[in-house]
């Protein structure tokens, strides 16, 4: 077909649909490492991006992973076929199991439906877009309340905003201990209506570090069941907070033995290191069996126009791990070594800047947990250190520590 433009001619566009669409502004972290990536300084360090790294700053790759996907590319028993939309049962099984405990009386009974998802944003944007679905055919939709910890990941916010609603709050992190400011938290949860949603970090909370401890756990989920409130637990961290699966599933664990109806947001990102994977889970607790075949529908309704079916990969990984119990032991054992390597570099961060008389107190750095230090540098300080030194991090002051 003839070119209907003269040789040499500017191209023009007839007409921009998207005119009126101006540029925003970059994603907060995904924009750091764009500046880490750009930047030509021989000693340049990112400390934004949610990533383990080996002590050479390498990106690792688990030996377990590598194993299974040796084993699997040895199966010729593997296809490519599509999922069914809500993902493969026995993914979400074997998820399930590792997040609730293979002794979950909801579990073992058959009340929790679930779904494979994009990783763990995938299973919070399932799960809103379900509680936004509830609001509207309630019509309820200006009083459903999502309650947020004040700080928290920010995409928690854009979530939320993408479903057509607005996050509220409650106090979480206080800024004068750098700890847990527990007694406000208790406070504005007692305030929050009965109904409300409250997105609780299950471990290793983003971006402070600092959880909860048991005790702490019990009285938050003894108000959300005097309450009527209903928990929805943001799982990313599985395993990398203390080194342990188990003593990292307290809080989702003991919500389900308390009877309370909970979401869980899971992600294998972090623990097995799955991040382009986009693998992860959602589940809900269902007060009977009806309940579960219905949440399951309305999950499958969510997907199909959104993403039609889940990635297989991952799901196959995964799978070859927790369903293998020599492969379940390796990963366990790689768990509790990457947990431990950033434990040392939170005792070496504190060691350093202790030894170098660096003014301030830093034992919140120790005492905060899991990938994340919230430094308590301001913006002015994280400028700075980016500026002079090349070293990149959020301009709230969160660190990455196993970027260290």
């Amino acid at each position: 077909m003839a070119d209907l433009r003269s040789e040499g001619e500017d191209w023009r566009l007839q007409r921009d649909l998207f005119a009126s669409l101006e540029q925003l502004p970059p994603d907060a972290i995904f924009g750091i490492k764009q500046a880490y990536d750009s930047s030509t300084a021989p000693n340049k360090v990112n400390l934004g991006i949610g990533a383990f790294r080996t002590a050479e700053g390498k990106p690792k790759v688990l030996d377990v992973v590598h194993k299974v996907e040796q084993e699997q590319a040895a199966d010729m028993s593997l296809n490519k076929e599509y999922f069914p939309i809500g993902g493969h049962a026995k993914f979400i099984q074997l998820s399930q199991e590792l997040i609730f405990g293979k002794d979950c009386n909801p579990l073992k009974g058959g009340f929790i439906a679930g779904a494979q998802t994009l990783s763990g944003t995938g299973a919070l944007r399932v799960g809103m877009e379900l509680i936004s679905r509830k609001a509207l055919r309630d019509e309820s939709k200006e009083s459903q309340r999502i309650y947020l910890p004040k700080p928290t990941w920010g995409n928690h916010v854009a979530i939320i905003r993408a479903v057509g609603m607005e996050p509220s709050w409650y106090r979480y992190y206080e800024s004068s201990t750098r700890a847990l400011g527990f007694e406000n938290m208790i406070a504005d949860l007692n305030a929050a209506p009965e109904g409300s949603v409250i997105l609780l970090h299950a471990c290793a909370h983003n971006p402070t570090g600092v959880d909860p401890s048991k005790a702490q756990w019990e009285e938050i989920l003894k108000l959300c069941v005097d309450h009527k409130l209903i928990p929805f637990f943001d799982c990313a961290y599985q395993g990398f907070a203390s080194g342990s699966l188990d003593n990292d599933a307290f809080p989702v664990r003991r919500a389900a033995a308390l009877g309370l109806q909970c979401l869980v947001a899971q992600s294998y990102s972090k623990n097995l290191g799955l991040y382009g994977e986009r693998i992860g889970c959602l589940s809900v607790i269902c007060p009977d069996h009806d309940r579960v075949k219905a949440m399951r529908s309305h999950m499958e309704n969510v997907i199909r126009p959104m993403y039609s079916n889940p990635p297989i990969h991952g799901a196959h990984l995964v799978m070859g791990v927790l369903g293998n119990e020599e492969n379940f032991k390796l990963w366990s054992e790689e768990l509790r070594q990457m947990a431990g390597r950033i434990q040392s570099m939170r005792a070496k961060l504190r060691e350093e800047l202790e030894k170098r008389n660096v003014p301030g107190t830093w034992h919140h750095i120790t005492d905060q947990i899991g990938m994340f230090a919230f430094t308590g540098l301001t913006p002015e300080q994280v400028e700075a250190l980016t500026a002079r030194h090349k070293v990149f991090l959020l301009g709230n002051g969160r660190i990455n520590m196993a970027g260290l």
